[in-house]
C-alpha cells in the first residue's frame, strides 16, 4: 500500500467513526465524560480522580502552583490531598488536566523511537501554544483564558492520532511534498474532536486554523490560536502540514501592525513563565 492509499484508508476510517484509541485514552475519556456530567458532585469527582493516580498527583501539583492559588515563598500550607486540591483549583481546571492527559496518552502506544520523539516535540509545541494562548487571551484578544488554554491543548489532537497510527505504516510521516499529511490530518482531526465531544466553539476555532485569517484587531478564539501558534518557539514536527503561505504571510503582517517590539517581547517573556508553570502540572 503506497502513502496516498494509506492516508486514504486512515481518512476513510475516521469519517466512518472507526477511530482506534489506546486503552489508556478510553479510560480517561470515561473519566472526562463523568466529570462533565452536571450531576457529578464533588465527592464523586474525588473518587474518580483518585482512581487515576497520575491525574491525582497532577491535581495536587496544580493546587500547589502559584498560578493556581498557592501563596508561594513557603508562606502558605501545602495542599496534600485531592479533596483540598479540587476545592482550590475547581472543576474547570480539573477538566483541563483531564484533557491534557487524554492528549498525552495518544503517544503511549508508539513503539518507534523517532515517532515517540515527534510525539514529544508535538506536545512541547502544544504546551507552548497553550501558554501563549492564555497570555494573549488575557492581554490582547479578551476571550476566556481557560477556554483558550483548553482549545490549545487539544488543537493538535489529529496530529497525535496520526503519530499513534504511524507505527502501523512505516514511512507514513516522511517528507510529504504533496501535502497529503495536511489533508489527512484535517479529516482525522475533525473526527477525533467529534469523538472527544469537543464543544462547538472550540471545534470551530480549531477547524479554522488551517485556512483561517486572523482578524484585525484579533478578538476571537480562532485569532488567539492563530497568533499563539505563530509565536510558539517549538514548531510542530508535522510542519509539512502547515497552513498555506498566504495565511502565514497575512499573520506576519498583522503581527507587525499590532504589536511593537517591546510589547511583543513582554508577551513572550510572560508566556515563557506561564509555560514553565504549566509544565509542572500539565503532564509535560
Amino acid at each position: 500500500m503506497n502513502k496516498l492509499e494509506t492516508f486514504g484508508l486512515i481518512a476513510a476510517q475516521a469519517e466512518r467513526g472507526e477511530i482506534s484509541f489506546p486503552t489508556s485514552v478510553n479510560a480517561v475519556l470515561r473519566l472526562q465524560r463523568a466529570l462533565e456530567d452536571p450531576d457529578c458532585h464533588s465527592e464523586e469527582a474525588i473518587k474518580l480522580v483518585l482512581g487515576e493516580p497520575q491525574l491525582a498527583a497532577r491535581t495536587v501539583a496544580m493546587a500547589n502552583s502559584v498560578a493556581y492559588g498557592a501563596t508561594g515563598g513557603g508562606g502558605g500550607l501545602a495542599v496534600t490531598n485531592v479533596r483540598v486540591a479540587l476545592g482550590r483549583i475547581g472543576m474547570r481546571n480539573l477538566q483541563l488536566l483531564v484533557s491534557s492527559l487524554v492528549v498525552r496518552q495518544f503517544g503511549s502506544r508508539i513503539v518507534n523511537r523517532e515517532l515517540r520523539a515527534k510525539a514529544e516535540q508535538l506536545w512541547q509545541h502544544t504546551a507552548h501554544v497553550a501558554a501563549l494562548a492564555r497570555v494573549l487571551a488575557l492581554r490582547l484578544t479578551g476571550v476566556d483564558a481557560d477556554t483558550a488554554v483548553f482549545a490549545a491543548i487539544v488543537h493538535e489532537v489529529g496530529g497525535f492520532y496520526l503519530l499513534s497510527r504511524a507505527d502501523e505504516f512505516p514511512g507514513l510521516l516522511d517528507a510529504d511534498p504533496e501535502n497529503w499529511i495536511a489533508l489527512c490530518e484535517e479529516v482525522v482531526s475533525a473526527e477525533v474532536l467529534k469523538k472527544l465531544a469537543i464543544p462547538a466553539p472550540v471545534f470551530d476555532a480549531i477547524g479554522g486554523m488551517r485556512h483561517g485569517l486572523m482578524g484585525m484587531p484579533p478578538a476571537s478564539l480562532l485569532d488567539t490560536l492563530l497568533l499563539a501558534n505563530r509565536l510558539a518557539p517549538v514548531a510542530s514536527p508535522l510542519d509539512s502540514a502547515a497552513r498555506p503561505t498566504p495565511a502565514l504571510a497575512h499573520e506576519h503582517s498583522v503581527l507587525d501592525l499590532l504589536l511593537d517590539r517591546a510589547t511583543l517581547d513582554d508577551i513572550l517573556a510572560e508566556a515563557r513563565e506561564q509555560h514553565r508553570v504549566m509544565s509542572a502540572v500539565l503532564l509535560v
